[in-house]
């Protein structure tokens, strides 16, 4: 499944709550399926944004906030937030390593990301299983498809050339349900559950 860089939207750029039946006034909660980088590669890819700062500009992704969007809800209610947990029991996520190795520069929305050349068949086929037992469940998601990607920098420019970049190699050991919560100094993302793998 691995759709066009270019057709992607970047991480939750849909505000109006329209991809989950029941959003109300109320509240509701602002949540997406992601994979959670450990510290060590949390620490790479802020070389790889630092690095890419450099020639692209823009702002960049807070260290604790970088991830890999799986399935974005969108708002939910928080009267459903089971019944999401409960349609991720359905899914065994796998242990599979994942090599970024690719930077790149979205025109469109001016994101700089990080992403990879080949992606593990087995990571394309946990996202199906996890957006089918979704949609089993009812539980709207932005359909559009899966493209592997972190985002580094937002209201970046595009560069002349990309920069030399060591490869990443991010051990997938497990996913999370995030909440985006939004403060004064940004959105910052809690993780509601989370879910660990097997070989």
């Amino acid at each position: 499944m691995h759709a066009s860089p270019e057709a992607s939207v970047d991480d939750h750029g849909l505000a109006d709550g329209s991809l989950c039946a029941g959003a109300h006034k109320g509240g509701p909660l602002r949540l997406f399926f992601a994979l959670r980088p450990d510290e060590g590669v949390r620490a790479q890819l802020a070389h790889w944004s630092r690095e890419l700062h450099a020639v692209c500009g823009g702002r960049p992704t807070r260290e604790e906030n970088l991830h890999l969007t799986l399935a974005f809800l969108g708002n939910v209610e928080d009267a459903r937030v089971a019944e999401v947990e409960r349609a991720a029991d359905e899914v065994a996520p796998r242990v599979l390593t994942l090599v970024l190795d690719r930077p790149g520069y979205w025109k469109h929305n001016r994101i700089a990301w990080a992403g990879a050349s080949t992606v593990p068949a087995g990571l394309d086929a946990f996202v199906a299983e996890l957006r089918s037992a979704l949609a089993r469940s009812y539980i709207g998601f932005d359909p559009k498809g899966f493209v592997s990607h972190v985002t580094l920098l937002r209201d970046a420019r595009e560069p002349k050339a990309m920069p030399a970049l060591a490869p990443i190699e991010w051990r997938l050991a497990g996913f999370a349900l995030v909440q985006s919560v939004s403060s004064p100094g940004g959105s910052r993302y809690e993780i509601r559950k989370s879910w660990q793998g097997r070989a």
